[in-house]
């Protein structure tokens, strides 16, 4: 099991940062196959062998990830991955 915790400051609107999430949002469920569902400010997400949430704050994002064992050998390009797509969509603003 590996976690993977990702803090991105950014300045946008709350409505832009949700935009900007469900962005992040697409594209991991595109490349790893998950199911989002929002709840207010948080956006849950998971599928076999990872789960986590994206957390919308004024200033930054949060993004939470828990990693089953098979996706845990590949934690660390999953991460940078990851956190470079929050740092595109949320980081461009900030």
């Amino acid at each position: 099991m590996a976690d993977i915790h990702i803090v991105q400051e950014h300045s946008l609107t709350p409505g832009k940062a949700r935009e900007a999430a469900q962005q992040v949002a697409d594209k991991m469920a595109e490349e790893y196959d998950l199911a989002c569902t929002w709840e207010g400010d948080v956006l849950h997400f998971e599928r076999s062998g990872v789960e986590g949430s994206l957390t919308l704050a004024l200033k930054q994002a949060q993004m939470h990830l828990k990693l089953g064992f098979l996706f845990s050998a590949f934690s660390s390009k999953i991460e940078h991955k990851v956190a470079e797509n929050m740092q595109k969509v949320f980081g461009g603003a900030a």
